[in-house]
């Protein structure tokens, strides 16, 4: 684990690669929704159709995630940064502040139509621990994309909409 500056250089080495910016959902053992702002996703795999999200062990969605098998992704739209900010809070009402709807899959989470340029539901395929956070990687079950909707983007620790 980088000490001191090094673990500063490190954040400042991956704010260096322009992200879109991600809030991935779950419902928790309640069945009420949770949800965290981040950028470390990817896709994986065409066949299955496999994509990632690495989330901090100290997430509040964490636990969410885990008990529901599956997640929902969203990639916010560039004109939704304040949606970005809200759910980058520990703030136990986020959801109230926002509009969402259900997927179809029990496992997936609030969706962000209207804050998202896209959306993926995914059922967990697997997850791997790996060194402060946990890795999901989720098969693809359904979503739907927005036309004209330019993505929010993070680039040195600062959101960006693109033209």
């Amino acid at each position: 684990r980088p000490a001191g500056g090094q673990a500063e250089l490190y954040r400042d080495l991956l704010s260096s690669f322009p992200a879109g910016v991600t809030v991935v959902t779950a419902f928790d053992a309640d069945g009420l929704p949770r949800g965290l702002t981040l950028v470390a996703f990817c896709g994986v795999s065409l066949e299955p159709p496999l994509v990632l999200v690495c989330v901090d062990r100290q997430s509040n969605t964490l636990p969410a995630i885990e008990h529901a098998g599956g997640f929902t992704i969203n990639f916010i739209s560039g004109s939704s940064d304040q949606v970005a900010r809200l759910m980058a809070t520990k703030s136990g009402d986020k959801f109230a502040r926002i509009a969402w709807s259900r997927p179809r899959l029990q496992e997936g989470g609030p969706v962000l139509r209207e804050h998202a340029t896209a959306h993926i539901v995914c059922r967990t395929w697997k997850a791997v621990e790996a060194g402060d956070h946990w890795v999901f990687i989720g098969e693809v079950m359904e979503g739907s994309a927005a036309e004209g909707q330019p993505p929010l983007v993070f680039h040195r620790r600062t959101f960006h909409e693109l033209p």
